[in-house]
């Protein structure tokens, strides 16, 4: 064994403590910035600490956990880092709202190879302001500094999240009818899933930051944050009995709709009643596409999906709109003739 006189630290091992406690300073006021009934304690302890409001008669908890996948790849090639953050929080509360689950709180996964702190704050800064969009505490969350696990300027990143519902309201897919009638709500964009294709198509055909969608740079198109619909959606079921809802994440509409359906029920999806978004005709023609595919990678311009007894249906639109989001009816749910749940025509 070769011995040296050097002395060993783990700064000097690439892993710098002080930056890693300054950086926990850094996000304490952030977190506090998010605070809201049920924390108990604040950031810094082994542990984070979270009380179910005591509101709830028969608390049910849900929980989710994400993250943001390869559409981190274009944060650093865009050097574009705080949205990525609002993703990873949106990732998650979408996910336990569409079961009706009301988010509590929220914990971060952060890991890079060395500690860039204008880097690292705006990745935190957009964390803190996805988890105030849903209404989620940031509670806590971990920083790790891993020399040599990732390339220069990279991380990662993964989220945590926990809501609660009254039992009685829970929606678990098994209420949807025949007649029941569909609504879409827009998404901002092609939301965090599909950017393996996404980066496929720009790297097969040049593209770079500086080209234009109609006139928008593909840069902020693609980096425009996932949408979190979590206080328009609790808002609107608290008032309307819908009966199923879906995120429409990885798999798009036939992968997720499917999901929340009974299996007497199919979902007949009219693909005339919305226009896609300039980013996916764009992503189409430029990768070839065919139109399933879209489908089946993309949400293609609807980000979450309602499914409402129709009597219902113009009460539900308004009040989506008056919550800010853009929905429209998109199909109607009918008995299901064969093995498929979803169809789009």
């Amino acid at each position: 064994m070769t011995k040296t006189n050097q002395k060993m630290s783990y700064k000097a091992a690439g892993v710098d403590i002080d930056a890693g406690d300054a950086l926990v300073e850094a996000i304490k006021p952030l977190a506090r910035s998010t605070l809201r009934e049920g924390c108990v304690g604040g950031i810094g302890g082994f542990g984070a600490l979270f009380e179910v409001p005591r509101r709830y008669r028969d608390p049910v908890l849900v929980a989710s956990t994400d993250g943001v996948g390869t559409k981190l790849k274009l944060a650093f090639e865009f050097d574009r880092h705080h949205t990525v953050g609002i993703d990873l929080v949106a990732m998650c509360v979408n996910d336990i709202v569409v079961q009706g689950a009301e988010p509590l709180f929220f914990l971060d996964y952060f890991a890079t190879g060395k500690l860039e702190p204008a880097r690292s704050i705006a990745v935190l800064e957009g964390i803190a302001e996805g988890c105030r969009q849903a209404g989620a505490a940031l509670i806590g969350g971990e920083t790790a500094e891993m020399p040599g696990m990732y390339g220069g300027g990279e991380y990662d990143l993964a989220g945590f999240c926990v809501g609660v519902v009254e039992r009685r309201r829970i929606l678990d897919g098994n209420s949807a009818q025949n007649g029941d009638v569909i609504v879409g709500l827009a998404s901002s964009g092609p939301h965090s899933n599909g950017y393996s294709l996404i980066r496929r198509v720009i790297e097969v055909n040049g593209a770079g930051s500086d080209t234009a969608v109609d006139g928008v740079p593909v840069s902020d198109l693609l980096m425009t944050p996932t949408r979190i619909y979590v206080k328009s959606i609790l808002s609107a079921i608290n008032d309307i009995p819908v009966r199923a809802i879906a995120h429409i994440t990885g798999g798009g509409i036939p992968g997720n709709l499917q999901r929340v359906l009974p299996p007497a029920c199919l979902a007949r999806i009219d693909a005339r009643s919305w226009t896609w978004p300039a980013i996916f005709d764009w992503l189409q023609k430029l990768g070839g596409i065919d139109t399933a595919e879209m489908y089946r990678t993309f949400n293609c311009g609807i980000g979450m999906i309602m499914v409402v007894p129709a009597e219902y249906t113009d009460a539900l639109v308004q009040h989506l709109g008056q919550g800010g989001e853009n929905a429209f009816i998109i199909g109607e749910i009918v008995a299901a003739s064969g093995e498929s749940r979803v169809s789009i025509q």
